[in-house]
């Protein structure tokens, strides 16, 4: 990082790619979480991560997010609140054809108010579950879902945070 917080074009001077994107913090009553599997035309195939993924030119976030737990999972949501803003820069990722990413995901604390839990089909995920916080050891999980998994059973944990 330069002092003013940007990052320097990597070394063979090529400046890097910025994606934005939103994701779902849904949990429910049984203190489950919903997560989605990356499929087979993602960089981390067979990784779990939360429902969500890139803002479309104009789109805004809030949209997004809905729009992709739909996509993805079946659900339909409501947001509550903004929960988090997830911030990494992935050093020469394949993702951005080799140059470095900088990847933002909005994340949002939902609820679900319709629809049935299904798989995506061709798309970027290729299933999707509830899984319980005793379960979660033993799954793989991209970044941005340890992140999620934090802050949305942190907020579960606390008898004192209202939804909204």
């Amino acid at each position: 990082m330069t002092e003013t917080g940007s990052v320097p074009p990597d070394a063979a001077g090529a400046v890097g790619r910025t994606r934005v994107g939103g994701y779902a913090l849904c949990v429910d009553g049984d203190d489950r979480i919903l997560l989605t599997r990356l499929s087979a035309i993602e960089v981390d195939v067979g990784a779990w991560t939360l429902p969500g993924g890139g803002v479309e030119f104009g789109e805004h976030p809030n949209a997004t997010v809905l729009r992709e737990l739909e996509e993805e999972t079946g659900l339909v949501g409501e947001i509550d609140r903004v929960a988090g803003v997830f911030s990494h820069v992935y050093r020469r990722s394949r993702a951005a054809d080799g140059r470095d990413l900088h990847f933002l995901g909005i994340l949002y604390h939902c609820h679900v108010v319709a629809g049935r839990l299904r798989d995506e089909v061709g798309g970027t995920t290729d299933a999707a579950r509830w899984f319980a916080r005793s379960e979660l050891g033993d799954v793989r999980l991209v970044e941005i879902a340890r992140a999620g998994v934090e802050i949305a059973f942190a907020r579960s944990a606390d008898p004192g945070t209202s939804p909204g």
